[in-house]
């Protein structure tokens, strides 16, 4: 089934037509509820209860929901009417990489699940949360293989063209990790809690290696190629999302390795895990820190030539918002007031820039601009911007 878009030699004026929101749809749109969602879970770290700041995180989180759902009903609309537009995702090195946004983004609600919906919905959201994460981890775990399959076999990568992008496949799995630490303690089950335990170490380790290994070639590359193009100035951030998550993963590992106290064959073992967890959250927390700085200084340096608006922007907020939350988890192990007032420096940063992309994305999306599938070499994007600008 094909359809004829129309208006390709001029900008839309307005929404662009159902049928072309469909065919132009491509998995960076999820980036908005991973955006979105770390920023309800990060607020809901310093709200009460009853707080306006605990209302305006449950909002974001429903509006969280709303969002998913609709990207992802869009985007199976896509496959089912464009099948074969669709399957070329697979072959373009960067679009693809975005398919990791998918389980990142649904993470983000499953971890909004245990963080508002207890309070409304009780046990049951424990069960959602539950039955979602085993959703997630499947998907995560089929990004973190299958995309990296796709760019040995199908598609062409050089060396002075990587940029943080190729994070996106591998760091969905320590994600799932991390709400899985979340999710356990709320099971009522002790099998099932220690199975999730060591499950979720399991996706840590599936995630972690892989990207710090890239980072490691991502600096080599920086070093030698310099520094992405300006309209990809935001993939220097991604390299803070799997530190961040690392990070919070081992704190949240320190703390629930006593779930597998009860186990005679795991109770040796819980204390040097909780030991491990601690460690390595503080050294990823220090290797963040870092790369932090260093990415302000590369936006510093990008700000004076001027950044073009794309979906990418939407790069800045998860990464800093998983590091915000591994902050907010170290300041409570620790009760350093250093790192309580650096962590609400970091929200106040987290918002501030999660309202300016928010808008210039609604927007773009409200004329059409930002809906432009890359990957279809034969079409011309909506607003024939080129292709760089618009990922």
């Amino acid at each position: 089934m094909s359809l004829t878009i129309k208006s390709f030699n001029k900008p839309l004026t307005h929404l662009a037509s159902f049928h072309e929101v469909v065919r132009f749809f491509t998995p960076n749109w999820f980036a908005v509820a991973m955006g979105t969602g770390v920023l309800a879970l990060v607020l809901a770290q310093v709200a009460t209860p009853d707080s306006f700041v605990m209302t305006l995180a449950r909002l974001l989180w429903a509006i969280n929901i709303a969002l998913f759902s609709v990207f992802t009903l869009l985007y199976l609309g896509r496959w089912l009417l464009y099948p074969q537009e669709a399957y070329k995702i697979f072959e373009h090195p960067q679009m693809s990489m975005f398919l990791g946004t998918i389980p990142m983004g649904l993470a983000t609600i499953i971890n909004g699940f245990i963080s508002f919906g207890l309070p409304l919905f009780g046990s049951l959201a424990v069960d959602i949360a539950h039955q979602l994460w085993c959703i997630d981890a499947f998907l995560a775990i089929a990004c973190g293989v299958g995309l990296p399959l796709f760019m040995f076999t199908r598609q062409s990568h050089q060396l002075s063209s990587m940029t943080g992008l190729w994070l996106l496949p591998v760091v969905a799995a320590e994600v799932a990790a991390a709400s899985g630490w979340i999710i356990a303690p709320y099971v009522t089950d002790p099998a099932q809690q220690q199975m999730m335990v060591i499950f979720s170490m399991v996706l840590w380790a599936f995630s972690v290696p892989v990207a710090l290994s890239l980072l490691a070639i991502l600096l080599l590359r920086m070093a030698l190629h310099k520094l992405p193009p300006v309209a990809l100035s935001a993939t220097t951030w991604l390299a803070l999302g799997p530190i961040g998550t690392g990070s919070l993963g081992m704190f949240l590992l320190s703390q629930q390795s006593t779930l597998l106290a009860s186990n005679p064959i795991f109770e040796p073992f819980s204390q040097v895990i909780s030991g491990f967890g601690w460690i390595m959250g503080i050294l990823l927390w220090g290797f963040g820190a870092w790369w932090l700085l260093l990415a302000l200084g590369i936006t510093g340096y990008y700000v004076k030539q001027g950044i073009p608006f794309n979906l990418g922007w939407w790069g800045y907020t998860f990464p800093l918002g998983v590091f915000t939350l591994a902050t907010f988890k170290l300041a409570q192990l620790t009760a350093f007031p250093f790192f309580s007032i650096l962590a609400i420096a970091l929200l106040v940063l987290l918002s501030g820039i999660w309202a300016l992309v928010m808008i210039k994305t609604t927007r773009g999306a409200w004329s059409g601009k930002l809906f432009f599938a890359p990957c279809l070499q034969e079409s011309k994007p909506i607003n024939k911007e080129p292709e760089e600008k618009l990922l």
